[in-house]
């Protein structure tokens, strides 16, 4: 048939095509399908399959795709990045998509950065660390040596690790380079804390002193315990100090000028662990900004109102067990919005505003943890064998890491958490440094530390 002629035809046949029924334009392709050939039947497979697919993605608004991608896990989102550019161009550009997939990793968000191929790498980086601690390969370890007896005194900040020893000795230590920055000689450390100018340290000798780095000289010593000291805790603020003893009871001590301005009793047991924080939270006794006092020993959590007038009397105390059938550890944490602290039981979490008990985190039946550090996303535990990560939300631990034959402590003082900021979030920065620290029965400081990113 000539072009002319099979044109006319052509359009003769559409038009009459057009009038049809649905029915009858139905039975019409079923008859010209029978009737047509293998090349026919290709041709029309190859171009059905063109006419058939919607590329939505291309075709819907941008708000209407944002809200279908919402619906997809991450995984998936990547797989439909291999898609094409423009479907790789869509995802990527959804920031809340990948916000979101940080914050289910437990990843913290700055709400303020709404630039999405930065919360798409965060993402990418993010699944890389928690991969690595599903493995249990996130972590390495370090040893500090220098002490030529036992190590009973462990305190950590800002990249800077104390250590007070049986030596008479107390050190302090780079722990990115290993380098032992200042080494001064003191008495038996039980306890120690120091920021940049000072060190103070508490001893099985009784007392508390105040050492000055630079010089190795003790600028303060203070005096009245009646058992060994193996809590301290000070603020500059505040010019006090605070110290908690075998001899029952807690002190409070001007920090300048060493005059014991108040004893602190009520205590039954050898005090173990004491923390000085603001409030952060509102109730009937307290107030945010408002200067509190922890004290703890094997039973019992005493909380005191500390400020300028010295004098005072306990607010609360908090136990496990009516008939002390249950001991709590000497692991308390206190951020000024609750108070956690570890007993045989599990981990327990009191509102600090309430002092309720918000929950009780009971580990695996085969596992006896103790806490090291808690918050807002992860707690980091452990037992004698390994160190473990928690998931809060879902109360499941999600990475653990051997520990070595360290050494023992019932005043739990010889081991530490390292950097805390990571326990509220991961954010792609805050895991490097020191996870862990423990004194090793060869007088040496086991450390535990974030590898770097790959």
């Amino acid at each position: 048939m000539e072009k002319k002629d099979f044109e006319a035809w052509l359009d003769n046949i559409s038009i009459t095509f057009l009038s049809l029924t649905d029915l009858q334009k139905n039975e019409t392709l079923d008859h010209l399908i029978s009737l047509s050939g293998a090349v026919q039947l290709r041709h029309l497979s190859n171009n059905l399959e063109i006419l058939l697919k919607r590329d939505f993605l291309k075709l819907l608004p941008l708000e209407l795709s944002f809200y279908l991608l919402k619906w997809l896990d991450p995984q998936t989102l990547l797989t439909c990045c291999l898609v094409s550019k423009q479907w790789n161009k869509v995802i990527s550009a959804c920031t809340e998509v990948w916000q979101t997939a940080c914050k289910n990793l437990g990843w913290q968000i700055d709400d303020s950065v709404q630039d999405p191929l930065h919360w798409k790498k965060v993402y990418l980086k993010a699944i890389l660390r928690m991969k690595q601690l599903k493995d249990h390969e996130a972590f390495e370890t370090s040893s500090l040596i220098g002490h030529s007896a036992r190590v009973y005194a462990l305190y950590y900040k800002d990249g800077l690790l104390c250590t007070g020893s049986d030596d008479l000795s107390a050190k302090l230590w780079d722990v990115s380079t290993g380098q032992c920055i200042y080494g001064i000689q003191t008495h038996t450390c039980a306890a120690v804390k120091f920021d940049e100018q000072k060190l103070v340290t508490g001893s099985f000798d009784n007392t508390v002193a105040c050492w000055e780095w630079s010089s190795g000289a003790k600028t303060q010593h203070f005096r009245g315990h009646t058992g060994a000291v193996f809590s301290v805790d000070y603020n500059d603020e505040l010019d006090v100090l605070v110290s908690g003893s075998a001899d029952f009871t807690v002190k409070v001590w001007a920090l300048s000028t060493g005059t014991c301005l108040n004893t602190l009793t009520g205590h039954t047991e050898w005090v173990t662990k004491v923390v000085l924080q603001k409030c952060k939270v509102k109730s009937l006794m307290h107030s945010p900004g408002d200067h509190i006092l922890l004290s703890a020993d094997k039973y019992e959590i005493k909380i005191w109102p500390i400020g300028r007038e010295i004098n005072c009397k306990c607010l609360k105390t908090l136990s496990v067990s009516e008939d002390r059938s249950i001991s709590l550890q000497p692991r308390l944490h206190f951020d000024g919005k609750y108070i956690v602290c570890s007993s045989a039981l599990g981990v327990y979490q009191w509102d600090f505003a309430s002092y309720d008990i918000l929950r009780v985190i009971k580990p695996p039946d085969f596992l006896n943890v103790s806490l090291l550090g808690f918050g807002d996303i992860f707690a980091l535990l452990f037992d004698n064998r390994y160190l473990y990560i928690m998931d809060l939300r879902t109360e499941k631990l999600i990475s653990r890491w051997p520990l070595p034959e360290y050494r023992k402590s019932k005043r739990g003082s010889s081991f530490l958490a390292g950097e805390m900021s990571w326990l509220n979030g991961l954010n792609g920065q805050n895991d490097t440094g020191l996870v862990f620290a423990t004194s090793m029965p060869d007088h040496s400081i086991h450390l535990v530390l974030w590898k770097e990113h790959v």
